[in-house]
């Protein structure tokens, strides 16, 4: 992340205190999309807590990234209908389709995949979304064709 956005962030909590913190991230996070090593130093020297904390904060909660997501960011719900409709088996089919895990992104930087509590489509379940585009009543078997959609989609955009 470039400096002057940290830093313009940080102009925003002028004296800010530990009680500060979560807002800071999520502010950074969404400006570049993810918290660089870099962006979480700046942050503790302007609140005056270790970086070492900083990290312990932001790994507790699943909102923080610490890498870019990918060129198609999917989302899959692991809510309570996700899950009775048999989103397991549909994140075991991503994982093993895309070769990463949950809050990873493919090193071809194509593919990243988020685990989330809920979507908020539960009469579509089991749902995934790339992109914010949802697919609801997902089979492991279409998971595969999705991700050949997106490997297109990528080649024809280039």
């Amino acid at each position: 992340m470039g400096e002057c956005k940290v830093t313009t962030v940080l102009k925003r909590y002028p004296g800010a205190g530990r009680d500060k913190l979560i807002p800071i991230l999520q502010e950074v996070q969404e400006e570049e999309g993810y918290l660089q090593r870099e962006a979480v130093v700046m942050i503790g020297r302007h609140l005056g807590v270790p970086t070492s904390q900083i990290f312990g904060v932001a790994t507790f909660y699943n909102q923080f990234r610490f890498e870019p997501v990918g060129r198609f960011h999917v989302q899959i719900c692991r809510g309570t209908a996700c899950h009775v409709k048999g989103s397991a088996k549909l994140l075991e089919t991503l994982k093993r389709e895309v070769g990463v895990e949950p809050g990873r992104t493919t090193r071809d930087g194509l593919f990243s995949i988020e685990v989330v509590a809920c979507i908020g489509a539960c009469g579509l379940a089991p749902v995934i979304s790339i992109n914010g585009e949802f697919h609801a009543r997902v089979t492991p078997e279409e998971i595969p064709v999705l991700l050949d959609s997106c490997r297109k989609k990528a080649q024809e955009v280039g």
